[in-house]
């Protein structure tokens, strides 16, 4: 049969199944004209390509903004913290104190962490006392498999604190006999299983033991940093994997990732979900989490063959010195300690980047080793740097996660890098599967790819998938635009010096960019943050649309879900102390004009692109809310809180929503924008969104709900 006798054949069989399923039967199947048939499957094929092609494009400009706002705040953190560092590095003479002022903020006295009583009572929702699992030392399976069940439960009661701060002081007791490079083997198990990032997900970890087993001296584990933080579960997921170790101590394998850090946890959740859980013991379980964290292995060796790290490497990376530095030191990997009155030792210093970089690294298509603009901490590492560092070392393969993959994993360098990740719908629901790698004894590489929750997305379509990610993708980059919401404004203007509230696509573009420096394809995302009315050319933008969408209910909310850098300073106030103590050259316990003009002059020596002189005299000015001439600690640490209070709550520069073109409000401009939904569709899709994301209803979690699929 050939090719066109075979096409006209099936259409007609097409034509007869669909009279069939219609109930239109005919006796007969009309016969069909094949270049009417021809042309029908051209235009089905052309529609089928142009649908695919949408929805890739949303894909893929939902998945920038996703990984751009994420890594512009972790720049937005590091940058803080640069700043705090350059402090302590150039004003030499408080360095030390401010050093041995975090270390007894942050930690606790050794007979502070070995108590066991005196934690008091804390009670669920309803008021009622404890009814949890009670766990025994030295932990158990059994009590590995008692946390997992009343975790798991949505009614459950919270873990009693003293057993929280148990399985806490046991595990840092446990993890400081370890090597900063645990060695990992396959001789037993014959094989070894790698999770990556987990960031609060405790239905993804359940999903892993479900689908995978739970550890055992024949199923190891290794799992790679970033268990906390992002997600609601952060403190559930690092006490069931700190139990697993010490109920499996040559079973499962620990490292150490950017996020078990104070400092991120600030900014990214975990600190306040210990406060919201543990309301009257969460100073003392944080300063307990904080130990355990110093104690963390920086990485895994598997056979002497495939390093495990969390972030990567750099061109500077050396196993012989991360082997044998102290990591008990890096308390805060954002903070490096400063051991002299002078300067960070010049030892030190090489010791701290070696954490520094493994931890914050991701690797590039291109050959070479840069700094990583985009996190603004760590390097990008290219193919030729992997493969001279295993060649080094005599390694086979290196294996990190620390970045999101839309299916949980990812080759790179040749195949002698993948990138591993566990937490599936990490920026929403149907964002992205998770994933784990199984090496057996070959070391061969095999994965296990997931979704989580799978119910919740099942009756979806694959347009009210992309559309629920995409509606929350533009969510976040709303909360972020809000935040830049007076630089929008002024960049606006600059095109637009007669009001007319219309400017090109190409200045709106750059105005867009240049107020937040986010490098997005403004262009595509034009539809969605600045819609244009029937009546308006194609090249032309109304921007006070734009900056209308900002003051709608569900970019507000999204903003205030937000945690900014200078809230994250703020709560971890011995950063903050530190800083005041520093400027505070004369130890007086006040800050003068003087002293605020020094450490500025000392700073803009050796921080080039400071510049901002009046603008920090100025702030110093405003902190003195008392009048007298001088900042004391209480007003300096008042004046960050109401600066963060006032940014949440000012307003725009001129009113701009109250704006009138040409005697018209706004709305009459464009009288078929809708802001909440353009359509029955985006009402769907939104109503599904905030029944999902915004809603915080908890059920009972079962593993058995994904979607497991053999990479």
């Amino acid at each position: 049969m050939n090719s066109m006798s075979f096409r006209i054949d099936f259409f007609a069989k097409l034509n007869f199944f669909n009279h069939k399923m219609m109930g239109c039967i005919a006796p007969k199947p009309k016969k069909t004209d094949p270049i009417n048939a021809i042309k029908a499957a051209i235009l089905i094929q052309r529609w089928y390509r142009r649908h695919q092609a949408r929805m890739e494009i949303k894909r893929r400009y939902t998945w920038e903004i996703f990984t751009t706002l994420e890594y512009a705040g972790e720049q937005d953190q590091v940058e803080l913290y640069n700043f705090f560092n350059a402090l302590l590095t150039h004003i030499p003479s408080a360095a030390a104190e401010a050093s041995g002022e975090r270390r007894s903020s942050i930690l606790a006295s050794p007979a502070r962490l070995t108590e066991d009583s005196d934690y008091k009572e804390e009670y669920d929702r309803s008021g009622n006392k404890y009814g949890g699992p009670e766990i025994t030392s030295p932990i158990s399976g059994k009590d590995v498999d008692a946390l997992i069940e009343a975790f798991r439960r949505k009614k459950s009661s919270h873990l009693h604190p003293k057993y929280v701060a148990l399985i806490l002081r046991e595990a840092a007791s446990r993890l400081k006999n370890l090597p900063n490079l645990h060695n990992a083997s396959t001789a037993i198990s014959k094989q070894i299983t790698i999770c990556g990032d987990l960031h609060g997900k405790l239905d993804d970890l359940l999903v892993i033991f479900y689908k995978n087993g739970l550890p055992s001296p024949e199923n190891p584990y290794i799992f790679n940093g970033d268990f906390v933080d992002r997600g609601k579960k952060g403190l559930e997921v690092f006490l069931i994997l700190l139990a697993c170790y010490l109920a499996f101590p040559h079973s499962v394998y620990l490292n150490r990732g950017n996020h078990e850090d104070s400092v991120m946890n600030a900014r990214y959740g975990f600190i306040r979900e210990v406060e919201t859980k543990y309301q009257n013991n969460s100073e003392r379980i944080l300063k307990l989490i904080d130990e355990v964290y110093r104690w963390l292995p920086l990485g895994s060796v598997i056979d002497d063959s495939v390093l495990v790290v969390h972030g990567g490497i750099s061109d500077q990376t050396d196993l012989n010195i991360i082997k044998k530095l102290d990591r008990s030191k890096y308390i805060s990997i954002l903070r490096p300690p400063v051991e002299s009155r002078t300067t960070l030792e010049e030892d030190t210093k090489l010791e701290w980047q070696q954490v520094f970089d493994m931890m914050w690294s991701d690797p590039q298509h291109i050959d070479g080793c840069v700094p990583n603009v985009l996190r603004g901490a760590g390097t990008y590492f290219g193919p030729d740097v992997t493969s001279q560092f295993l060649k080094k070392h005599k390694l086979q393969l290196l294996v990190r996660s620390h970045e999101c993959k839309v299916d949980g994993y990812e080759f790179n360098h040749n195949d002698l890098l993948v990138t591993i990740f566990s937490a599936s719908n990490y920026y929403a629901i149907g964002s992205n599967r998770g994933a784990y790698m199984k090496l057996n004894f070959k070391l061969e590489p095999h994965f296990v790819q997931f979704i989580s929750a799978a119910s919740k997305t099942r009756e979806l379509s694959i347009r009210q998938r992309v559309g629920i990610v995409e509606t929350s993708a533009l969510r976040g980059l709303g909360a972020r635009l809000r935040a830049k919401r007076l630089d929008l404004e002024l960049e606006f203007q600059k095109h637009d010096p007669h009001n007319t509230g219309i400017i090109t696509i190409s200045e709106w573009c750059e105005a867009m960019e240049k107020a937040t420096h986010l490098g997005l394809s403004w262009r595509l995302l034009r539809p969605r943050l600045a819609p244009s009315s029937p009546n308006q050319a194609e090249s032309e933008v109304n921007y006070l649309v734009t900056l209308q969408l900002l003051d709608t209910d569900t970019m507000i909310k999204a903003e205030e879900l937000e945690t900014s850098v200078a809230d994250s300073l703020y709560k971890n106030v011995s950063s903050l102390e530190a800083i005041f103590h520093i400027i505070d050259a004369d130890h007086s316990g006040f800050i003068s004009l003087s002293e605020f003009t020094a450490a500025i002059d000392l700073l803009e020596q050796h921080l080039p692109g400071v510049n901002q002189r009046e603008h920090l005299l100025r702030m110093c000015r405003l902190m003195d809310l008392n009048n007298d001439g001088a900042v004391d600690l209480n007003e300096f640490l008042e004046a960050f809180r109401l600066a963060e209070q006032a940014r949440n709550k000012k307003g725009p520069i001129g009113s701009v929503t109250d704006r009138r073109i040409g005697g018209e409000d706004i709305e009459n401009l464009s009288p078929n924008i809708s802001l909440k939904a353009s359509s029955a569709t985006a009402a769907a899709i939104a109503d599904e969104l905030q029944e999902m994301v915004f809603n915080d209803v908890e059920n009972d979690i079962d593993p058995s709900d994904c979607e497991t699929q053999n990479g």
